[in-house]
């Protein structure tokens, strides 16, 4: 048997302060690790996955938790810790009715339910052009990750053969055994507490009823996406455990750099060349952009650095707002080997600059 966490943070390995997010995290990091599923016949494993399963029951529970906070105990005694052993179990309700027929109190025990919780999710990268991902594209991802058993359906039982009630606990998934007005509870030894047992596994999953197998999908890449940019895909990740929800398909965005442009945000900066001259009297210069090129105006005097803005001509803003915006920034060029005539004029700039 496992030993028994001081109190349900500890079962979690959490701190008194976490968030419910962390605390969600944390709790389905666990499940998959210590699901019965994943450790079949592991005692200590399925004693953890309960202690993991009762903390979180009362946990993710906000007034639960407040209650646990201020009047339970750090031993983790008070209450009594649910999946942590024996559980006692006294119903008021039975009480109530204890002289009209006290043999329920000990005849019905506490019915367990399968243990059930989200699939996981599961994370992929797709690669994308610099120009594919600010157009946008649909496409079609493979994906490898657990699934039903396609042999027996996801009941674990050989095809033609189905699960049967447990009959060592006749499908309550615990056995009970009477303690004068209590009713002490064991997780039954046959079933490990689903209340089914599978007498001819499915020779495919050797009765898990997951495999792993790769599917493809069809993604929709929307317009403006970064490197980094999730996509979700709700209820395609791992199938649920006992009836649970579907996990999620989280696709991540891997963007390609572009030789000209850098991205900034919905902005895309691209260096223009300007010679001396053009920069010192003005001019007007063809800048490329996503929609084709654009004719520019460089105000006499520009310095190489400056940013010019082109409004409009960027990405795609992913969350609607029309696109951002072409940056231009000037680079002044300088000739390494100039004419004779070039030489000339400037040398007559020099004298002029010099005798003003």
């Amino acid at each position: 048997m496992a030993t028994r966490p001081k109190d349900y943070y500890d079962a979690l390995g959490v701190s008194r302060g976490v968030s419910q997010e962390e605390l969600k995290k944390a709790y389905r990091k666990l499940v998959r690790q210590y699901h019965p599923d994943k450790n079949p016949g592991d005692k200590a494993a399925e004693e953890r996955f309960k202690e993991i399963q009762g903390a979180y029951d009362v946990l993710s529970d906000p007034e639960k938790r407040k209650q646990y906070d201020a009047f339970g105990s750090t031993d983790g005694r008070a209450g009594g810790f649910p999946g942590g052993g024996a559980n006692v179990n006294f119903d008021f309700g039975d009480l109530s009715d204890m002289f009209g027929g006290i043999g329920d109190i000990f005849g019905r025990g506490r019915t367990a339910q399968q243990p059930s919780g989200r699939g996981a999710d599961v994370q992929v990268e797709v690669n994308v052009s610099f120009e594919d991902a600010l157009s946008g594209l649909e496409t079609q991802i493979p994906v490898e990750a657990e699934a039903t058993c396609r042999e027996c359906g996801g009941s674990g039982a050989q095809p033609g053969t189905a699960p049967i009630i447990c009959p060592e606990c006749r499908g309550r998934g615990v056995t009970v055994e009477s303690q004068g007005l209590f009713g002490l509870s064991h997780t039954c030894p046959r079933c490990r507490g689903a209340g089914t047992v599978i007498e001819k596994p499915c020779p495919r999953c050797q009765g898990s009823g997951r495999e792993r197998r790769t599917r493809r999908y069809k993604v929709k890449i929307p317009a403006g996406v970064k490197n980094g940019t999730q996509i979700r895909l709700k209820g395609k990740g791992e199938p649920g455990y006992g009836g649970g929800p579907s996990g999620d398909l989280i696709v991540i965005t891997r963007v390609a750099d572009s030789p000209l442009y850098k991205r900034r945000g919905s902005d895309l900066e691209i260096e223009v060349p300007v010679t001396f001259a053009d920069a010192a009297l003005g001019t007007k210069v063809e800048v490329p952009t996503p929609d084709g090129p654009v004719s520019l105006k460089v105000p006499a005097g520009s310095e190489s650095g400056k940013l010019l803005r082109i409004k409009g001509r960027g990405a795609p803003k992913l969350k609607g707002g029309g696109k951002g915006d072409v940056l231009a920034r000037l680079k002044i060029s300088v000739p390494k080997k100039p004419s004779k005539k070039e030489r000339e004029l400037l040398e007559q700039l020099q004298k002029v600059q010099k005798a003003g």
